[in-house]
């Protein structure tokens, strides 16, 4: 039977009810596909940028710091070595890409997952309308609030890219406004409470189907 949920206003009171797709919001969680996919985001997050000098990089060091023998010092070959100050760095990194691609059935089947795993733990809110005559920070708390999800991270899943909503929620250091086409994996996990807008739901539904 596919999970249902009730739908409620901005002051908490329920409106109607919604049939969730149970292909997506009713999957088996596999933990193993949710770890492979978050891992992937976050390697796609480095900038590999971090890079040091070797030995032959390093300024200096163009002669025998001092002879071979007879000194009563080690003997060294280059100030440039790694043990000298200011010397090379030895398997030091270089910028490299740290890119990661998983098949494109084993990130919907994540999301899936985690989404399934939201509806479980009862932390999905379905909101029948998300409408801001203008940005306020306040207002959007006071929804939050009589939500049951002020003080929470809470991740805020609106149809498309509207101003006025990012513009409200932008203040809020546990709050995410994301348009129903940039839902992930590691935002779904990482936020507590999970808020989606109706008619944003289809929008869901359509990306995720078989």
């Amino acid at each position: 039977m596919p999970p249902m949920l009730d739908v409620v206003d901005v002051e908490n009171r329920k409106v109607g009810e919604v049939n969730l797709d149970d292909a997506v919001f009713g999957a088996p969680v596999k933990p193993h596909l949710v770890h492979e996919v978050v891992v992937m985001q976050l390697t796609n997050c480095r900038q590999g940028t971090a890079s040091t000098k070797g030995r032959s990089e390093v300024s200096g060091g163009g002669r025998k710091p001092w002879r071979q023998k007879g000194t009563g010092r080690a003997r060294q070959g280059s100030i440039r070595a790694p043990q000298w100050r200011h010397g090379g760095i030895v398997f030091g990194p270089k910028p490299r890409d740290y890119s990661s691609l998983v098949p494109k059935q084993v990130r919907r089947a994540a999301l899936c997952s985690a989404l399934s795993a939201k509806v479980q733990e009862g932390n999905v809110i379905v909101l029948d309308r998300l409408t801001l005559e203008q940005a306020s920070t306040k207002v959007f708390k006071r929804i939050l609030g009589a939500l049951g999800a002020d003080g929470r991270k809470t991740l805020v899943v609106i149809p498309g890219k509207e101003e006025v909503v990012f513009l409200s929620a932008r203040n809020l250091s546990n709050v995410k406004v994301l348009p129903a086409k940039g839902l992930n994996v590691y935002d779904v996990l990482l936020h507590e409470k999970l808020i989606v807008a109706r008619e944003a739901l289809p929008l869901i539904q359509e990306a995720l189907a078989l």
